[in-house]
C-alpha cells in the first residue's frame, strides 16, 4: 500500500505485537515487528503503543517480555498485559466466586505490578476483560500506587457501567478501547461519552469506531479525552487513520486526537522521548 501522507504527527495506542516470530498457530492475525514498523511509517505513525495479544488462562509474564524486547531500537512503547480472577456481578453466585477465588501461577500479582511500573521497558498495563476477567482489589490497589495508565477493552462484555464500577472509580489514568462499544455497538458508545463527564481520568481510544457520529461528537464535546487507535494488525493503519482524516472537525481537534491528548497522558509517546 503507498505511503499515506498528511501533514499531522500521529501516534497509535492499540497495536498488538506477537511476542515471537509471527505468532503462535492460534493467532488470526500474526505480523512481524519488521512489518509492523512499516506499515505504521506508511500511515505517517511516529510512534504506537504494543502488547502482546490477549490468551485466556495464560501467564503474560513471558509474552510481555517478548513485546519489550522486541520493541528495542522502534518506535514501539511497551505495555503490559494483564489478567484477574473477579467477574462483574451482583448477583449471589457471582460475589460467592469472587470471594473464594484465589489467583493461580498466570495471575497477576500485586508484586508482578511492581515490577512491571518499576521496569522502565513498560510505561503501563493492558487488560481485556472478556478473555481475562478483572483484578482483585489489592491489586488495583498496587496499581493505584504505581499510577501508571491502564488501556481496557471495552464492549457487550465490558459494558460502561462494569468499567465505571470496577476501574473508573480508581486514581489511575484508564484508556477505554474502542469507545466502549466492541463490536460497533452504538448505544455503548454514547454511554462511554457520556461517562467522560463524570470521570475527569478517563480517555477514549478509536480502534474499530466505525460510525462518523460518535467520533465526532465525542472530539467536539471531550477535545481532550480521544486517543487515535489503529487496531492493527487485523486493521491496516492507513484504514485507520484516514477514517480519522475524513472527520468533519476542525484541524485542532485532528492534531488532539493523533497525538497531543496520548502525549500529556503518557510521556514516552512525546516527540522528544528516548525509544
Amino acid at each position: 500500500m503507498l505511503e499515506l501522507e498528511h501533514e499531522f504527527r500521529v501516534v497509535d495506542l492499540s497495536t498488538r505485537l506477537p511476542s515471537t516470530g509471527g505468532g503462535g498457530a492460534s493467532q488470526r492475525h500474526t505480523i512481524t515487528a519488521d512489518r509492523l514498523e512499516r506499515e505504521l511509517h506508511q500511515a505517517g505513525i511516529t510512534k504506537a503503543v504494543v502488547f502482546p495479544p490477549s490468551a485466556p488462562e495464560t501467564s503474560y509474564l513471558a509474552p510481555n517480555n517478548g513485546v519489550a524486547r522486541r520493541s528495542v531500537d522502534r518506535p514501539f512503547v511497551p505495555f503490559a498485559r494483564i489478567n484477574g480472577t473477579q467477574t462483574p456481578g451482583q448477583k449471589t453466585t457471582g460475589r460467592l466466586r469472587n470471594a473464594v477465588s484465589r489467583r493461580s501461577d498466570h495471575h497477576i500479582s500485586p508484586s508482578d505490578i511492581e515490577k512491571y511500573a518499576y521496569d522502565d521497558r513498560f510505561h503501563g498495563f493492558v487488560l481485556d476483560p472478556t478473555t481475562d476477567d478483572y483484578p482483585d482489589d489489592d491489586v488495583l490497589t498496587a496499581m493505584e500506587d504505581v499510577d501508571l495508565p491502564v488501556i481496557v477493552r471495552g464492549g457487550v462484555d465490558a459494558p460502561p457501567e462494569t468499567l465505571a464500577e470496577i476501574l473508573l472509580e480508581r486514581s489511575f489514568p484508564v484508556i477505554v478501547g474502542h469507545f466502549g462499544g466492541h463490536p460497533l455497538e452504538r448505544s455503548l458508545m454514547d454511554e462511554m461519552i457520556d461517562l467522560l463527564a463524570a470521570y475527569d481520568d478517563c480517555y477514549l481510544e478509536t480502534s474499530f469506531v466505525r460510525y462518523r457520529d460518535q467520533l465526532e461528537r465525542a472530539l467536539l464535546e471531550h477535545p481532550d479525552r480521544v486517543f487515535f487507535g489503529s487496531g492493527a494488525p487485523a486493521c491496516h493503519p492507513n484504514v485507520a487513520v484516514m477514517e480519522i482524516l475524513t472527520l468533519d472537525v476542525s484541524e485542532d481537534l485532528l492534531r488532539r486526537a493523533f497525538s497531543k491528548n496520548a502525549c500529556r497522558v503518557i510521556d514516552a509517546l512525546a516527540r522528544n522521548a528516548e525509544r
